[in-house]
């Protein structure tokens, strides 16, 4: 079933796209959340029209990514857990920890953007990358450190 996107989704493309997806998904899914709507010719004509509008906000939006990069990419975040023998964090620290030291630093970014590879559970300093936007990302170095019991 072909449709048009009506908003960016990770998973199939960009707003104003035209993608072929399964039935059920389109009308199970999709549809109702209100990502998607049928590609027939009333609304093809009205993507049309609406080509431009849309490229524009792109752009907008690109630029915008681009300029947040420049910030947020000389930021260090830190982070203080409790932490066991060799170092080894009681859990772990993730995307949303994240989000908040960035948030105390005034910088806000969707904790869903950011993306950690792999656990972090233990002291030390690691790379994190962050999609601003679907062309632009940027890599911040978060530094988890070991907080201090009290006695």
């Amino acid at each position: 079933m072909k449709v048009i996107l009506l908003q960016d989704f990770e998973s199939l493309g960009f707003e104003g796209d035209i993608v072929d997806v399964a039935k059920g998904y389109a009308r199970n899914y999709l549809i109702p959340k209100g990502v998607v709507i049928e590609a027939n010719k009333g609304n093809l004509k009205a993507l049309e029209m609406k080509k431009d509008k849309i490229m524009t906000t792109r752009m907008k939006d690109k630029e915008a990514a681009e300029s947040a990069k420049e910030k947020i990419s000389q930021v260090t975040v830190t982070v203080r857990r409790k932490a066991g023998e060799d170092d080894k964090l009681y859990g772990s620290v993730t995307s949303r920890d994240i989000a908040q030291e960035l948030e105390k630093g005034g910088i806000v970014v969707d904790r869903r953007k950011i993306i950690v590879d792999e656990a972090i559970r233990t002291v030390g300093e690691f790379k994190v990358a962050i999609k601003l936007h679907p062309e632009v990302m940027t890599i911040i170095t978060v530094v988890v450190e070991r907080e201090e019991e009290e006695t």
